[in-house]
């Protein structure tokens, strides 16, 4: 990322628009610059245009899952994040069409939106359970054959990845710095076999580990 990071907000809400616009630049100490997309049906040209580093996708419509599709397209570097899944189907269709996180409404979504600048998966417990009970039987879940090879140190550090902690959080928790934290963190992403905090915690959801 750059310096600052270009954040672009896809909703036809205009409260949503202006209540991000309004906080993010001082939640981030003055780096995000924060500009607003209000109509869902044609968004490719003003999210290319932006070039972001982040597309927040409002899933309410006008926006919707295929916004997620059209900023994908537009930005494909960018990194997309769903607002609102109050649906766990519809969000379940947003991370499939390309976001790699999942943010609330309101002032509620600000702390895991800065967990996510930091690369950390942002998805909530609840769509996590819903996951888990999509998986299949309860009982598949504790016979995951990659998760029941980790130690204790591996699942409680995928324990917070799933719970939205962000590096300093976890460094706090851990009693290490914030490189080590990232550093762990990698390895973890190793041994799961997965490219994403995103994918580590729908497996530790899986494995009804969170």
């Amino acid at each position: 990322m750059r310096n600052g990071i270009s954040i672009v907000v896809v909703s036809g809400h205009a409260p949503l628009v202006r209540g991000l616009q309004q906080s993010l630049p001082e939640a981030t100490g003055g780096r995000a610059a924060v500009t607003g997309v209000d109509d869902g049906s044609d968004v490719t040209g003003p999210v290319r245009d932006a070039e972001p580093d982040v597309v927040l996708v409002d899933l309410r419509p006008p926006a919707g899952v295929a916004a997620v599709t059209a900023a994908r397209a537009a930005a494909p570097r960018a990194r997309i994040l769903a607002i609102g899944g109050d649906d766990p189907s519809t969000t379940i269709e947003a991370l499939r069409a390309g976001a790699s996180g999942v943010l609330p409404r309101g002032d509620e979504a600000i702390p895991p939106l800065l967990a996510a600048l930091e690369g950390w998966a942002v998805v909530p417990v609840p769509l996590l359970t819903s996951l888990v009970e999509r998986s299949g039987p309860a009982g598949d879940q504790v016979t995951n054959p990659v998760t029941t090879q980790l130690d204790d140190h591996d699942r409680r550090l995928l324990r917070l990845i799933a719970t939205g902690s962000s590096t300093s959080e976890i460094a706090g928790l851990l009693h290490v710095s914030d490189r080590t934290v990232k550093r762990l963190t990698a390895a973890l992403l190793r041994k799961l076999h997965v490219s994403s905090r995103t994918e580590a915690a729908a497996l530790a959801g899986s494995a009804g580990l969170v």
